[in-house]
C-alpha cells in the first residue's frame, strides 16, 4: 500500500497547487490608472462563430472605421496562431462620464454583396468581439430563469426570414476607484500610456479609476427621418434612443445606409483588479466540474495502485522463489518451466525499426516536457486569459528548448540497442528534430490553405509562416543537436544479460497480442476523459479553460497510469514467452489516442452537430489528428520507458547462466 499512500500524497500536494493558484493570479498586465474625462479607446478583435471555426476580420463587414485609419494592435505569436486580429475601433469613451445618443457613423449604401454577406455572416451566428482594456464585451441573458453570459454579441438577428442588424449598443463600463500614490498615475489608452511620476504629497493624490467589467446589450434601433443628417463622429442625436434588446427594426436592404450609435454609463463596483477576471472564468457548473474531477482522480489513482502493488508482489514472488533454488534446481526450472525466465537471451534483442523507435521516444520527451512545464507555469497564473497568446508562444518556447533532452535522450536509446556505436548519431538527431515537427508544418499547412481560401483571419500569414521555419532551423535543430551531441558522448546503457544469436520461436497466441495493446489504452483515457469534455469545449465552444491546477493532476495520473499499463502487459508479453516487447510497450500506453480521436469525432457528431460546412470539419479533424499524435508520442514514451526500465531491472534482479 506504500505506493497508494505516495499517489495519495501527490494529489493532495497538486490539490494545494489548484488553491494556491487560484489565489495567486497574474493578471498579465499593470492597472491603468485614469482620471475622470480620460479618453477610453475599445478595441475589436476576429468575428468568431461555433457554427464554423473560422474567423474573419472585423472590418471585413461593412462597420464604422476609425477616423485615424485602421491599425493592428501589438501582437505575439501566440495570437496570430490562434486567429486573434485586435485592432483599433472608433467607439471612444471618458472615464466616469455618461454618455447617452451619440453618432458613430452611416455607412454608404448597402451594396447587392453587402447585404449578401451580412445575411450569410448573421445566419451563421457570428459574434462581435470588443474590448477595452483587455477585457472583452461580456452579455447577460435570460434562458430557462437562469443568468447565462456570453463574450461578444451577434451581428444580428433572423426572424421569419428577415435578416436585422444590431446598429446601436448600449455599453456599461464598470470602474473602480484607485488612490495608490505610490503608484504612477497613468493617462492615455493603455496602448501608448504615459507615465507620469507622482509629485504629490500622499493626501493631495487626485483620485483615479481602473476598469475592471466591460457589459454590452445589441439593439437593433431604427433612427427617426433625418436625424442623423450632418451628424459627426461623437455627436448627439437630437431625439433619444431607445434601446430595447426584444425589439427588431434595422432589417437589410439593398441601396439603404446603415446607421450606427452607441451609449456608454459608468457604474462603480466593489470588483478589485486582480478579481477582474472572474466573471469570465467562472465555468457552469463549476461544483459538479470540480467533485467529479477529483472523485475520478482519486478512484483511478486507488486502482491503479492497487494493481502496481499487486503486480509488484507477483514478480517479487517469482524472483524470491527463483533465487531460493539452487543452481541444478534453476537449470531444470528453466527446461521446465516456462515463462519470462525463458527469454533471456532475446529480451534486449533489438526491435525492428530501431532507429523510427528512438525517434519517437525523444520527440515523446520532449512534448510531455512541454505539457508539463506549460501546465505548470498556467497553474501558477502566468499563462492566463488576461495575456493573449501567451500559452501558445510559451509552449513553442518550452518546445524548443527541450530539443536539448530530445536529441540526447533518442541518441543515447540508439547508442544503447547498437551495442554503444555512436556512428550515425548525427543522422538520428536530424530526424529527431525533423520527424514531430514536419508531420505538424505538413497537417497545419494543409489547414492552412483551407483557411486561405476561405479568407479566414485564421490563415497564418506567409510572414509567420517564415518566422517559424527560422525558429525550427535556427533554434529548435541547433538544440537537439547539442542534444544529440551529449548523448553520443554518453555511456550506453548496459544489458545485464547477453543476446543470443539465433531468435528464440515465440509460440502461437492464444488472443492476438496486439488486440491487448490496444484494448490497453482505455484505462489511462478513462483518467481524462472528463477533463477531455471540458478542453474540448474551450477550444471548439468558446468557453474559457482556466483550471490548470486539475489538469495537472489529471497530467500526473496520467503519466502514472500509462507507466503501470505498460508494465503490466510487458510482463505478461514476457511471461507468454513473446519477446519482441517494446513496439507493444510503446502502443500499450500510446493507443490512448486512438480513443482521443474517436472521442473527438464524437463530440464532432453529437455536440458540434452544428458545425457547417466541410472546411469546417475538415479543420476540426485535421486540428484533433494533430493533438492525438501528440499524445501518442508523449504517452507511448512514458509506457516505453518504464518498460524498459522494469525489463532491465528484472533481468539484472535475477542470477542466470
Amino acid at each position: 500500500m506504500g505506493f497508494v499512500t505516495s499517489v495519495g500524497s501527490w494529489v493532495l500536494c497538486l490539490c494545494l497547487l489548484v488553491c494556491i493558484s487560484e489565489a495567486f493570479y497574474l493578471p498579465g498586465s499593470y492597472p491603468h490608472k485614469y482620471l475622470k474625462g480620460g479618453e477610453l479607446w475599445v478595441k475589436v478583435n476576429s468575428l468568431t462563430s461555433v457554427e464554423t471555426e473560422l474567423p474573419y476580420s472585423y472590418y471585413s463587414l461593412p462597420f464604422c472605421k476609425p477616423l485615424d485609419g485602421i491599425k493592428d494592435s501589438a501582437e505575439n505569436l501566440g495570437e496570430l496562431l490562434m486567429g486573434d486580429r485586435i485592432e483599433n475601433s472608433p467607439y471612444r469613451f471618458k472615464m466616469n462620464t455618461n454618455e447617452s445618443d451619440i453618432f458613430l457613423c452611416a455607412t454608404n449604401p448597402l451594396s447587392k454583396d453587402d447585404v449578401k454577406l451580412l445575411k450569410k455572416r448573421i445566419d451563421e451566428l457570428y459574434q462581435v468581439n470588443l474590448i477595452l482594456e483587455n477585457l472583452p464585451a461580456i452579455r447577460y441573458a435570460q434562458r430557462d430563469g437562469f443568468n447565462v453570459r456570453w463574450t461578444g454579441y451577434p451581428v444580428g438577428y433572423q426572424y421569419h426570414n428577415v435578416h436585422y442588424l444590431f446598429n446601436h449598443l448600449k455599453l456599461k463600463v464598470l470602474i473602480h476607484k484607485y488612490e495608490d500614490p505610490s503608484v504612477a498615475r497613468v493617462m492615455g489608452t493603455g496602448d501608448a500610456v504615459e507615465m507620469i511620476p507622482n509629485s504629490q504629497k500622499n493626501g493631495d493624490s487626485v483620485p483615479g479609476f481602473m476598469v475592471v467589467g466591460f457589459e454590452v446589450v445589441p439593439c437593433s434601433c431604427q433612427h427617426v427621418g433625418d436625424s442623423a443628417k450632418n451628424l459627426k463622429t461623437y455627436d448627439k442625436f437630437s431625439s433619444p434612443i431607445n434601446c430595447d434588446p426584444a425589439t427588431l427594426s434595422v432589417a437589410l436592404k439593398e441601396g439603404q445606409p446603415v446607421i450606427f450609435s452607441y451609449e456608454v454609463s459608468f457604474v462603480e463596483s466593489d470588483i478589485k483588479w486582480p478579481s477582474r477576471w472572474d466573471a469570465y472564468l467562472k465555468m457552469e457548473g463549476a461544483r459538479v466540474h470540480w467533485f467529479s474531477i477529483l472523485n475520478s482522480l482519486m478512484v483511478v489513482a486507488f486502482l491503479a495502485g492497487i494493481v502496481l502493488v499487486i503486480f509488484l508482489r507477483t514478480v517479487r514472488r517469482d524472483l524470491t522463489r527463483y533465487e531460493e533454488l539452487d543452481k541444478e534446481a534453476q537449470a531444470q526450472m528453466n527446461e521446465e518451466l516456462s515463462g519470462w525466465k525463458l527469454v533471456v537471451g532475446d529480451v534486449f534483442r533489438a526491435p525492428p525499426h530501431p532507429n523510427l523507435l528512438c525517434v519517437m521516444v525523444g520527440n515523446g520527451v520532449q512534448i510531455l516536457g512541454m505539457g508539463v512545464v506549460t501546465i505548470l507555469f498556467a497553474a501558477f497564473g502566468f499563462m492566463s486569459p488576461a495575456s493573449r497568446g501567451t500559452l501558445i508562444t510559451g509552449m513553442l518556447f518550452f518546445y524548443m528548448v527541450l530539443g536539448v533532452a530530445a536529441g540526447y535522450v533518442a541518441v543515447r536509446l540508439w547508442r544503447t540497442i547498437n551495442s554503444g556505436d555512436h556512428k550515425g548519431w548525427l543522422s538520428v538527431s536530424w530526424r529527431v528534430a525533423c520527424f514531430f515537427p514536419g508531420i505538424a508544418f505538413l497537417i497545419l499547412t494543409t489547414l492552412n490553405f483551407l483557411l486561405w481560401g476561405s479568407h479566414s483571419t485564421g490563415a497564418i500569414p506567409f510572414s509567420l509562416f517564415v518566422v517559424l521555419i527560422l525558429l525550427w532551423f535556427c533554434i529548435s535543430v541547433p538544440l537537439t543537436l547539442v542534444g544529440g551531441y551529449f548523448g553520443a558522448r554518453a555511456a550506453p546503457i548496459e544489458y545485464p544479460v547477453r543476446t543470443n544469436q539465433i531468435p528464440r520461436e515465440i509460440p502461437p497466441q492464444k488472443y492476438p497480442s496486439w488486440l491487448l495493446v490496444l484494448g490497453a489504452g482505455t484505462l489511462p483515457f478513462g483518467t481524462l476523459f472528463i477533463e477531455l469534455f471540458f478542453i474540448m469545449s474551450s477550444l471548439w465552444l468558446g468557453h474559457v479553460y482556466y483550471v490548470f491546477g486539475f489538469l495537472l493532476i489529471v497530467l500526473v495520473l496520467l503519466v502514472v497510469v500509462c507507466a503501470e499499463v505498460s508494465l503490466v502487459l510487458t510482463y505478461m508479453h514476457l511471461c507468454v514467452e513473446d519477446w519482441q516487447w517494446w513496439w507493444k510497450a510503446f502502443f500499450s500506453s500510446g493507443s490512448v489516442a486512438i480513443y482521443i480521436f474517436l472521442y473527438s469525432v464524437n463530440y464532432l457528431v453529437f455536440d458540434l452537430h452544428s458545425l457547417s460546412g466541410p472546411v469546417s470539419a475538415a479543420l476540426y479533424l485535421g486540428y484533433s489528428l494533430f493533438m492525438t499524435l501528440a499524445v501518442m508520442l508523449a504517452t507511448g514514451t512514458v509506457g516505453f520507458l518504464s518498460s524498459f526500465w522494469f525489463v532491465h531491472y528484472l533481468f539484472s534482479s535475477v542470477k542466470l547462466d
